[in-house]
């Protein structure tokens, strides 16, 4: 594959992966690692391209979600502490997964990240019509965990995070916008470790497809969001979740 062809394909893949990511609230780096790393590309290449790609898609999206009125970001909104405490409980998470991940085997990383976002799934599914009381305890844990996922693979946010605010209380076209902004502010963190914390120098050669990619799916992606109900998109969002999970799995073990 030509160079520019290879660049239109990553586009195309970024744009697909972009739209699914920021209209239920994840699927961007769970899905483009591994599709990435099987066209030949280095882990060191992919994962700071997609933390820096979802880094500016992400600030987008919930900038759209904000003005769409599927979340509302104003100063002292419930939504607004939820983002900026999932955001916040990122930093020592996100720069302890990334020293974690240039020394883990990649298998256990895998399997870790595959189990729990299928188990995130099946609870989300299982208790589909249960309303849960919102508790900042179980937000700032999600932060953290979610945090050390996106670090160590580039992927494994969203899932966690946007099933887990369901699974705390939060409605799910909040739960997305809300995913967007602080998954945008987690990855400025992960970016940043790498740069410190990388010996080697880093190749920036797909970023720039990636981010025109995901840049350009946000306004359909965040229409999307508005035209679904909650109740519709906690059935999505959970088969969605159950889904990556497999997924995840299954390329462990087939």
């Amino acid at each position: 594959m030509h160079l520019f062809e290879l660049s239109l394909a990553i586009i195309a893949l970024a744009f697909i992966c972009e739209y699914i990511d920021s209209s239920l609230g994840m699927g961007y780096g769970t899905a483009l690692t591994p599709i990435l790393l099987i066209w030949g590309y280095s882990p060191l290449q992919v994962v700071p391209a997609i933390l820096l790609s979802e880094l500016i898609s992400g600030l987008s999206a919930a900038f759209l979600h904000h003005r769409l009125k599927n979340v509302d970001f104003k100063i002292g909104t419930n939504d607004s502490k939820t983002a900026f405490v999932l955001a916040g409980c990122s930093i020592f998470a996100t720069i302890a997964a990334v020293l974690v991940a240039l020394n883990l085997p990649k298998f256990y990383v895998k399997l870790y990240i595959g189990v729990l976002v299928f188990s995130m799934g099946l609870l989300i599914l299982i208790n589909l019509n249960r309303t849960f009381k919102f508790s900042w305890f179980k937000i700032s844990s999600l932060g953290l965990l979610a945090a050390f996922n996106k670090g160590i693979s580039g992927g494994g946010y969203g899932p966690l995070v946007t099933s887990g605010q369901i699974l705390s209380g939060v409605k799910s076209k909040n739960a997305i916008g809300i995913t967007s902004l602080s998954e945008g502010l987690t990855c400025f963190v992960g970016v940043i470790a790498y740069l410190i914390f990388t010996n080697h120098t880093i190749e920036w050669d797909i970023a720039p497809s990636l981010i025109l990619g995901a840049i350009l799916s946000v306004p359909f992606a965040a229409y999307t969001v508005k035209r679904f109900k909650n109740t519709h998109l906690k059935l999505i969002v959970g088969i969605a979740t159950l889904i990556l999970g497999l997924v995840t799995l299954g390329k462990l073990f087939l």
